[in-house]
């Protein structure tokens, strides 16, 4: 399968985070730390590393500070403008089908934010990740679990991928570890929400 863009892309989930991209990345939102361990624990030390979707740039930060070679991205300029302000460092912006790189990265962090791409779209944007990667590379993403895509209250548009959903989607590129983990969390919205934790390690 080949790196292709998405076309419909929801134009709600971007205003919202246009809107509320101040109160989104100030809010208390520590690193998540025991996630960034086991990520990084699979990454060479020093290892180039980046980061979709980064939000207010915690994770980020984090990362920096334990001295990788962090690209930090995010769709949203509004986002990645709070994000400069926390890293003093420039914040790309980056749409996911814009990526272009051909086994640049160590590691690809892509926590809470692939859940917005349209389903029928998260096959080509994998496809773009898995080409940045290099052989060995670690990817790691996020999503919130369902079973049928759909908006919050908020008016996200968020995929809701099933496991086997998941599995089917990432089966299609080669990959020589893949594991999904469960786990019960929060979310902006403040409620319980059941998420899905993705890693893979790309084939050599």
């Amino acid at each position: 399968m080949t790196c292709n863009g998405m076309a419909d892309r929801d134009s709600r989930t971007l205003n919202f985070y246009a809107a509320e991209a101040e109160a989104y990345t100030s809010r208390e939102r520590p690193a998540e730390l025991a996630v960034l361990e086991r990520f990084l624990a699979l990454v060479p030390a020093g290892g180039a590393i980046l980061e979709l979707g980064c939000g207010g740039g915690q994770d980020s930060e984090t990362m920096i500070a334990a001295g990788y070679d962090v690209t930090p991205t995010d769709g949203s300029p509004e986002i990645a403008l709070q994000a400069e302000k926390r890293l003093g460092r420039p914040v790309a912006v980056l749409r996911f089908e814009d990526l272009n790189e051909d086994a640049r990265y160590d590691g690809v962090f892509a926590h809470a934010c692939l859940l917005h791409v349209p389903r029928a779209g998260l096959p080509g944007i994998i496809a773009c990740i898995h080409k940045a990667l290099k052989p060995g590379g670690i990817f790691f993403a996020s999503f919130k679990a369902g079973t049928r895509e759909g908006h919050d209250a908020f008016g996200r548009y968020f995929n809701y991928p099933s496991e086997d959903w998941l599995r089917s989607t990432y089966g299609a590129f080669e990959w020589q570890a893949f594991n999904i983990e469960a786990k019960v969390g929060g979310g902006y919205d403040g409620k319980p929400t059941d998420w899905l934790h993705v890693t893979a390690v790309k084939g050599q």
